[in-house]
């Protein structure tokens, strides 16, 4: 891996096999469970999928909150910083790159911790809607005991009763701040992603997936762009992926394993 991606610029692909260290949970890594995230055109159905959407995204922010990058995330932030890491394009949710420090960063799926209003698009906090469904419904959180999701979204069989919350500026629904399957990545950031994968061309660089078995559209899409430009493509991840046959390099390994060494080598 060192002698592929030694002296080149890199931009970043992550997923969730990357955050797997930090106690999240991926969707398709060796062992996962089958499991099928509420699209959106379910959500806007109306208050009982809403209500199931919201009463185990409750229970399942409040321990996703308290995730701390881990040692893939603090390795590339050590890249960006150093100047090896030019951009990073990330599937997840969690925030946790953020967090880890990173500047030059595309929240591709957008955001868990922000909420959007359907009616009026205001976006507000997550953890304020997170007090105000504590005070909707006492004791709720403290019953339940339950699997989390990569999306922070948890598995509880029993939702009747959970009060909803709306848009404290217009009434209308609210949804967390990121893109549901059936939803479209906004066309901004899909433009950004590629330009990020463009500017590599010209200094010689690597594209370097981590943590993701490219299984939608949404994330192989960059890494054939790279590959049919001619940019090395370097995957980092436990297991195969959508986009093996597009790689320069396959590392089968778990990301906190192998990232931390391109730091030294970078420095």
């Amino acid at each position: 891996m060192l002698d592929v991606l030694a002296g080149r610029p890199l931009v970043a692909l992550t997923g969730a096999g990357l955050s797997t260290d930090s106690g999240i949970p991926d969707y398709r890594g060796p062992g996962s469970p089958r499991r099928t995230p509420m699209t959106y055109q379910e959500f806007v159905s109306g208050p009982g999928a809403q209500r199931r959407y919201w009463a185990r995204s409750h229970v399942g922010w409040a321990r996703m909150a308290h995730a701390a990058p881990n040692a893939g995330h603090r390795a590339l932030a050590a890249l960006e910083a150093c100047g090896v890491l030019r951009g990073l394009i990330t599937q997840n949710v969690d925030g946790l790159h953020s967090e880890a420090g990173h500047r030059y960063l595309i929240d591709l799926h957008g955001r868990i911790d922000t909420v959007v209003c359907l009616g009026c698009r205001e976006r507000t906090p997550r953890a304020a809607l997170q007090e105000r469904f504590a005070a909707l419904n006492p004791g709720f959180l403290e019953a339940a005991a339950v699997e989390i999701r990569p999306d922070g979204d948890a598995e509880l069989d029993d939702v009747e009763g959970f009060e909803l919350a709306w848009c404290t500026s217009c009434g209308g629904v609210l949804k967390p701040d990121v893109v549901f399957f059936g939803e479209n990545v906004p066309r901004e950031r899909v433009a950004r992603a590629y330009a990020l994968v463009d500017d590599l061309v010209p200094v010689g660089g690597a594209l370097l997936v981590a943590g993701s078995s490219l299984t939608v559209m949404s994330g192989l899409r960059f890494v054939r762009h790279a590959h049919k430009h001619g940019v090395p493509v370097v995957i980092v991840n436990r297991g195969t992926t959508r986009g093996d046959d597009l790689a320069t390099l396959l590392v089968d390994a778990g990301c906190s394993d192998v990232l931390p060494a391109l730091v030294p080598a970078a420095a």
